[in-house]
């Protein structure tokens, strides 16, 4: 279901003016720091706190330092009274809160703009912690979608950005991932799938939903009472190793990453506890997935760099990205080349996973090659995990756990009979195009000796040169129609047609007023591209 963008009511132009009053506050016609635009969205309220959370992992759309500013949006708002709480939940469950929970903190755990979470205890003594949806954030943000998407439209007709970037896409995403964070169904079907994924490691774990008492704006989940990541004094006095604790951590979100294709897109500390022995994964709202391709393309990524590979990473940019526009193609196996020229002298260990991914978006983004969402939201996660593991264990390296990762399983993973299978269908293909040759070279002769050969070039990188070429001709013409003006006119001066002006004959006087005008502005346009 898409908001509304045809007509504004009372409600949308009422926040609107709200919006613009915000705005003005800000005073962002001037301009946008990054720092300015946190500030500004933070006042803007939920809706586009939530786009300057997508936008935050677009780094093939935004600047790197406007990416990282907006990693830092809050996301604590003004809590919900304890009876707006009691009334969704009686609302959603048809009967008292009583008849459901034995006990609930009137005091919340968290409060976020579309969810607040509370501490209960169920009839049968189990605790369980209640996530409760604000009564009015879909209607809200639905409104806020639509008014920006009215905005977008204005863009374009105003020029400027609106041409850079596609804002009806980003608002697009925002409400895709803001609807799936608001059914709660769907995030609970997000644990049962991580719990599923990771059942086999006995290190990991996840909280378990009561699905008999969560409904899509209701969830109600196991508590789970561990140690916060970030507190590192209380897990080295409980014992635990945190070098340990950071490798495994990077080994599952590795894990995540290239084995199940299904990863946690907001890993910070607040997101994981460490209970019993176990690294408890919370909070499935925002999860990233990649296709089947997408995480094969990122096996071929991983050994493009490993190897010094250009024509191989050039190929999977190309693959994973969507481009509307002509590549330079030349141009971007340079690019990628001084990447890995950058990267190919560095140890593995000085590696940083996160800005070799930035590297690669924000060539991508240069060449106007656009990545999907999951490979946005994987950048996003491994800038985040990055950060975590380094906090808990700085000597644990993400990019080194990658390399021994897929160095553990290349061999297993291989399908040994399949391989042979597929080699022996390309020998045999090989093989029959092979005894073509000699015919398909004996019609390229006749033809080329009847004149029937014709050959197609695509000279890649020659548009600059050609649009230089198409100035300099039309400057000259230029020349030739102004000689021309002066010459027919001076021709005219010579008859004694009427009328005149200034005793020069109308026709003639109005070709050198013409001819004058075009010198000066040629002359302009010289002096212009001189000073360039």
């Amino acid at each position: 279901m898409k908001p509304n963008r045809t007509s504004l009511d009372s409600e949308s132009r009422k926040r609107l003016r709200e919006i613009l009053a915000i705005l003005i506050r800000h005073d962002v016609i001037r301009g946008l720091t990054p720092e300015k635009l946190r500030k500004t969205i933070e006042d803007l309220g939920p809706t586009f706190v939530k786009i300057g959370q997508v936008m935050s992992m677009r780094q093939d759309m935004l600047p790197p330092e406007y990416c990282d500013e907006l990693t830092k949006l809050r996301t604590e708002v003004a809590a919900m009274s304890f009876s707006t709480v009691k009334s969704v939940i009686e609302a959603e469950y048809g009967k008292p809160v009583a008849s459901i929970f034995a006990e609930i903190d009137p005091t919340p755990l968290g409060s976020a703009s579309i969810a607040q979470v509370h501490a209960a205890v169920l009839k049968n003594s189990s605790r369980v912690v209640v996530k409760v949806q604000r009564p009015d954030i879909h209607d809200t943000m639905a409104r806020d979608i639509a008014l920006l998407h009215h905005a977008s439209g204005l863009l374009r007709l105003a020029g400027g950005i609106g041409e850079v970037l596609d804002f009806d896409a980003i608002l697009d995403e925002v409400w895709f991932v803001a609807q799936e964070e608001m059914d709660f169904l769907m995030e609970a079907h997000h644990a049962d799938e991580f719990s599923s994924l990771n059942q086999a490691i006995a290190y990991i774990g996840s909280p378990m939903i009561h699905h008999q008492y969560t409904t899509s704006r209701v969830l109600v989940m196991e508590y789970i009472e561990g140690i916060p990541l970030d507190h590192l004094a209380e897990l080295a006095d409980n014992g635990y190793d945190l070098g340990e604790i950071g490798s495994k951590l990077a080994e599952n979100y590795v894990k995540q990453i290239i084995d199940d294709g299904f990863f946690h897109a907001d890993p910070h500390p607040g997101n994981i506890r460490v209970r019993d022995g176990q690294i408890i994964w919370i909070d499935m709202g925002m999860m990233g997935r990649l296709s089947t391709r997408d995480q094969e393309l990122l096996r071929k990524a991983v050994y493009a760099l490993a190897t010094s590979d250009v024509d191989g990473l050039k190929d999977v940019v190309l693959s994973l990205g969507i481009h509307s526009e002509k590549i330079d193609h030349a141009k971007l196996y340079t690019d990628l080349d001084d990447l890995l020229l950058k990267y190919g002298t560095m140890a593995v260990g000085d590696m940083d996973m996160a800005r070799i991914l930035d590297d690669l978006l924000a060539i991508a983004n240069e060449h106007q090659i656009s990545m999907p969402k999951g490979i946005s939201m994987l950048s996003r996660g491994i800038m985040t995990i990055e950060g975590t593991i380094s906090m808990v264990s700085p000597s644990s390296n993400l990019v080194e756990i990658v390399k021994n990762h897929l160095s553990s399983h290349v061999l297993h993973d291989v399908d040994w009979r399949h391989e042979l299978k597929e080699s022996g269908r390309a020998l045999l293909k090989s093989s029959r195009k092979a005894l073509d040759l000699p015919s398909q070279l004996s019609d390229i002769l006749k033809m080329t000796i009847k004149g029937q050969t014709k050959v197609n070039l695509d000279l890649t990188g020659s548009e600059q040169p050609l649009h230089q070429i198409d100035h300099m001709v039309n400057k000259i013409i230029l020349c030739i129609i102004i000689a021309a003006l002066f010459v027919g006119s001076s021709l005219l001066c010579l008859t004694e047609m009427r009328p005149t002006i200034l005793e020069i004959p109308a026709i003639a006087f109005f070709g050198f007023l013409a001819a004058a005008l075009l010198s000066v502005w040629l002359f302009y346009t010289i002096v212009r591209k001189k000073k360039r």
